[in-house]
């Protein structure tokens, strides 16, 4: 015969034994251990970050936001960008060359393309900003007297192009038209857009033909 002990009733148990068993239902030690480490290491890495940005922010403070900030090839005189790339400046204004297209009576064609992706409107052009975009005969940062000849037939139709404000979010194209001596011949396009402060110029090499 088999005798059953009565469990033990919350009755009989002392008033505060009884009230911690119903009541304590917090994790364990080592639990709260480890959620408190993860909060602590996303409080770290949250703090690198903002820190980085805040560096970030700092140096292009220090040197102005029309800084040309790309990968590859920095667009200066010694590492020129090529046709079809694109020049990007940190304030968000991006400019772009496209390949030159030759034509029956020897003449080229080309476009540059600018987008405001900065948060204001742009002026591109007026009289106060006329070195916008320049045409100069030869390979970057080579005497331009040394002899090589590019016409460049359409100055007056480019500045009207760039005159109008281009709004935040849109894009203006300017076509270029060239007429070198040879066939073959190296071009550079210096492009200055106006800046309040500071802009380099972004170059860009071509070869008509």
């Amino acid at each position: 015969m088999i005798t059953r002990r009565p469990l033990p009733s919350v009755a009989g148990m002392d008033t505060e034994e009884a009230a911690a068993t119903a009541t304590d239902t917090s994790p364990p030690a080592s639990s709260r251990g480890f959620f408190g480490c993860v909060i602590a290491l996303i409080a770290f890495f949250t703090l690198i970050a903002l820190g980085a940005h805040a560096i970030t922010e700092f140096e292009n403070g220090l040197d102005g936001d029309g800084q040309l900030e790309q990968p590859g090839l920095s667009g200066s005189v010694s590492q020129p960008l090529g046709p079809g790339t694109t020049a990007r400046y940190e304030d968000g204004l991006w400019v772009t060359v496209s390949h030159p297209e030759r034509h029956d009576d020897g003449t080229y064609s080309a476009t540059v393309t600018f987008k405001n992706d900065t948060d204001e409107e742009l002026r591109l052009g007026d009289e106060e900003f006329s070195d916008t975009l320049d045409v100069e005969p030869g390979e970057t940062g080579q005497d331009y007297a040394s002899g090589e000849d590019v016409n460049w037939l359409n100055p007056d139709e480019a500045a009207a192009v760039l005159l109008p404000p281009l709004p935040e979010g849109e894009e203006r194209t300017v076509p270029v038209r060239l007429k070198p001596d040879r066939k073959g011949a190296p071009v550079t396009l210096e492009v200055t857009p106006p800046h309040p402060g500071f802009r380099e110029t972004a170059y860009f090499q071509l070869t008509l033909g």
